[in-house]
């Protein structure tokens, strides 16, 4: 059995069974990526499926922790879909430098990093542990179109 560094992201996506949704598209005046040196940057990425929003409404009001989970997963996927359309592959990915994660809550809703492990989770599972990422958790009043998540994501990315 190859060493969890060896084996590259692509092949673990393989070996999970996951397959990566169309790459996102704006929903304004902006990009999905840009790359400076090193670092990829991604723009928050949101809980859509076929730019529509999966998921509307506030955490503890209208949804759940386990479907936030399924927004911030959903988002993730996406992250992933536009980090391969920026790189050709995420085998060039050398390290999550840092994930955001902007969570539309009631006042009472406690269960944030519950839900921020949800990007954690799926993207050690691709990238390796060795490359898990700092993160930040915030609650906030709203997000954009309503939905319920919004994940950032720096990479850090061979040459």
């Amino acid at each position: 059995m190859a060493s969890s560094q060896s084996v590259g992201a692509e092949q673990r996506l393989s070996d999970l069974g996951i397959e990566l949704p169309t790459p996102p598209r704006p929903f304004g005046a902006y990009v999905e990526s840009v790359q400076s040196g090193r670092l990829l940057f991604l723009s928050g990425m949101l809980p859509v499926v076929d730019h529509k929003p999966k998921y509307v409404g506030r955490l503890g009001q209208e949804l759940d922790t386990e479907s936030g989970r399924d927004a911030l997963r959903t988002a993730s996927m996406s992250a992933l879909s536009a980090a391969r359309a920026h790189l050709g592959t995420l085998d060039k990915v050398t390290r999550i430098v840092r994930l955001g994660v902007y969570l539309a809550t009631s006042g009472d809703f406690f269960d944030q990093p519950k839900v921020a492990d949800a990007a954690s989770e799926l993207f050690e599972s691709i990238f390796g542990k060795e490359k898990t990422s700092v993160r930040m958790v915030l609650g906030v009043a709203s997000l954009p179109l309503g939905m319920p998540v919004e994940l950032e994501v720096i990479m850090e990315v061979a040459e």
